[in-house]
């Protein structure tokens, strides 16, 4: 395998979520937008857009809606949108009519271009030795996180980042192994769950030992468990709300 100083930062990514109290500055603010700005766009549409959120009440607000204490607390908090707004903005005022921007197949591309930002600003963070964590919690309550960030039609918000000086040290979550995940030319559908007996011990030992929120837990009990399991959430509302943005307008 190659090593080099990217390659390394990458393979051993922590989640940071304890920061010290201490914000960005100017310079490195300008940094992660310049490599925002740069990210790779399908078709050139560059349909995302980055929000950094500097108003106390409002970062209470999704602080409150995220559940997690770190979120809007020490360090800096983005939200990366899905943005189909300004494309139809440009349209309507150049006396064109919507076009394809309500369909599904804009809004993934529109997906793609805002989860390629979020991981290209993930590792820029990370070689300024600086810490993050992303936060799929802004979508655990859609409605009023588009309330709060009061977003425009034909937004979403897709990620949330947590950025910051880290001030804890966790240990590296093991991951499966390759042989389950990477495939030469065609997908391995003959999976047997026993295969990873000795995954699951791995994973097993790491909840045990690491130091904060001690548990004893498997990676397949965990797939087997709450998170999968049939209940009803907030997060059940997103095709409905992203209609009412409206997006994917064609999905049926």
């Amino acid at each position: 395998m190659i090593h080099n100083s990217t390659i390394d930062t990458q393979i051993n990514h922590r989640s940071i979520r304890k920061f010290k109290d201490q914000t960005l500055n100017k310079e490195q603010l300008t940094t992660l937008y310049t490599v925002f700005q740069r990210t790779a766009t399908s078709m050139f549409m560059q349909n995302a857009s980055l929000l950094h959120i500097t108003d106390p009440d409002k970062k209470k607000k999704i602080q409150e809606l995220c559940g997690q204490n770190y979120v809007g607390a020490e360090g800096d908090l983005f939200i990366f949108v899905v943005d189909l707004y300004r494309n139809q903005q440009i349209r309507k005022q150049l006396g064109k009519d919507d076009g394809r921007v309500h369909t599904t197949d804009i809004f993934f591309q529109a997906m793609e271009d805002t989860l390629l930002a979020f991981q290209n600003v993930a590792n820029a963070v990370e070689s300024m030795d600086l810490g993050y964590v992303p936060l799929g919690t802004v979508n655990d309550h859609p409605k009023k996180m588009l309330a709060t960030l009061d977003l425009p039609k034909l937004t979403f918000p897709v990620l949330g980042m947590q950025v910051g000086v880290p001030d804890q040290k966790p240990q590296l979550k093991p991951r499966l192994p390759l042989e389950f995940t990477c495939f030469e030319d065609e997908y391995k559908k003959d999976f047997d769950v026993k295969d990873l007996a000795d995954y699951d011990k791995v994973v097993t030992t790491y909840y045990d030992l690491r130091d904060a929120n001690r548990r004893i837990d498997s990676f397949t009990k965990q797939i087997t468990g709450a998170k999968l399991n049939n209940h009803e959430t907030d997060r059940d509302e997103l095709p409905e709300l992203l209609h009412a943005q409206e997006l994917c307008l064609d999905w049926k």
